[in-house]
């Protein structure tokens, strides 16, 4: 079966030829590395058999982020340090997108419009789900993830899914719940809540299956993003391809998505790579690539027969800019947030009335990678020397101390 990088090294130079003098440089540079990925033409790394003592040549990967054939041990780690982060509170996905009409000017200025889209995004989530019908807080913590891709790759849809735990932790002290549990029901006896100074942080939580109110996160999150892009100058380009696309709500969804670890896995593929995987592409030839997609709504999957040209230009319209973050966080789940993701399940468990043991943790040690072996015999490899394209020697592990006694 071809992967990718096959389709980009059969198609790509004639649509560099073609395309060349329009394409942005970081397109060539990612077609340039993926169609180089493991052909030896980026290096090699040598390995001998610890058995039969026979070696093998083995071409670098180029590490690309867009690289099909790369990243996997970064997708997996990805996905392990999101699920040990998982809070026992329900969670919900909240997408953004852009519409139809706009998404040429989008993808004109990406660099600009994608950070609009995280930076609107996630002040349209602060700002509604704070309310005191909702969360109630402001100190939540989430993360984004950029697509630009929708079933079908060749599609450009730029939009940002955002996982979102339905709570968060309390700014005045107070732990009075937005939400009340059903083992805490409230009587009549219980009171007013008593008035006086601040008390430790707590847990608040959402209604059940309700973070925001999506009609009016639909009107305020396009009003957020004119503004953006009217500070960044584009506001005219925009205005030039749908006039009344600042008048009419945006489509956004609210989706609630359980404990939160099936979003997870479904963002995880996607996390390091681009658009579409090898395992999709069923044929190619000199001229067309013929591959499988699921369209929305449907169970079975299809094909759909393209020239090489247009799976190069489907494939490279996802490229991110330069140093551009597919993922962003935010709040309790930032890096140099003030709050530890152990502290805030803490609050959770106790708010939920579950037993919580505050325990110094064992920093999880990563599974042993299984050594590569000899297709020959089966025995194990060892890697002793790495060169680069032009065959310098970058690493060459010294050679076991013999006894001439």
């Amino acid at each position: 079966m071809p992967t990718v990088a096959d389709v980009l090294r059969q198609h790509g130079d004639d649509y560099l030829k073609q395309f060349g003098e329009r394409m942005p440089l970081q397109h060539k540079r990612v077609l340039s590395f993926i169609s180089k990925c493991r052909t030896g033409e980026l290096g090699h790394l040598r390995y001998d058999c610890g058995d039969c003592q026979r070696t093998h040549w083995v071409g670098r990967s180029c590490n690309n982020r867009h690289c099909p054939n790369c990243q996997s041990d970064k997708t997996q780690k990805w996905l392990a340090d999101r699920l040990s982060e998982l809070l026992p509170v329900p969670y919900f996905m909240v997408t953004f997108t852009v519409p139809e009409a706009l998404r040429k000017v989008v993808r004109a200025h990406q660099d600009v419009c994608y950070r609009a889209l995280f930076d609107c995004g996630s002040q349209t989530i602060h700002e509604l789900a704070s309310g005191k019908r909702f969360v109630g807080t402001k100190r939540m913590g989430f993360f984004g993830v950029l697509h630009t891709w929708g079933r079908d790759f060749t599609v450009y849809n730029p939009h940002v899914h955002f996982v979102v735990p339905g709570g968060g932790v309390s700014e005045d002290g107070s732990q009075e719940p937005t939400a009340t549990p059903r083992r805490m029901k409230r009587t009549r006896s219980s009171g007013s809540p008593r008035h006086g100074p601040p008390g430790p942080p707590g847990w608040q939580q959402c209604p059940p299956n309700f973070l925001l109110p999506e009609k009016a996160a639909s009107t305020v999150f396009p009003a957020k993003f004119r503004d953006a892009v009217r500070a960044a100058g584009i506001e005219d380009e925009f205005l030039a391809a749908d006039p009344r696309a600042w008048t009419r709500p945006w489509v956004m969804d609210v989706e609630a998505v359980g404990d939160g670890r099936g979003v997870l896995k479904y963002l995880a593929p996607y996390v390091y790579r681009v658009a579409i995987s090898n395992n999709r592409i069923e044929s190619m030839n000199e001229t067309h690539v013929t591959y499988r997609y699921t369209p929305s709504g449907k169970k079975f999957s299809k094909r759909r027969k393209v020239s090489g040209q247009e799976f190069v230009r489907g494939f490279l319209q996802h490229v991110l800019p330069p140093n551009f973050h597919r993922i962003r966080y935010y709040g309790f789940l930032h890096s140099h947030s003030s709050l530890s993701i152990d502290y805030v399940r803490m609050l959770a468990c106790f708010y939920l009335g579950m037993c919580y043991i505050l325990a110094k943790r064992a920093v999880a040690e990563e599974p042993p990678k299984r050594p590569m072996v000899c297709r020959e015999c089966g025995g194990d490899l060892h890697l002793v020397m790495i060169t680069d394209h032009v065959g310098r020697v970058l690493y060459e592990h010294p050679l076991p101390y013999l006894d001439s006694g």
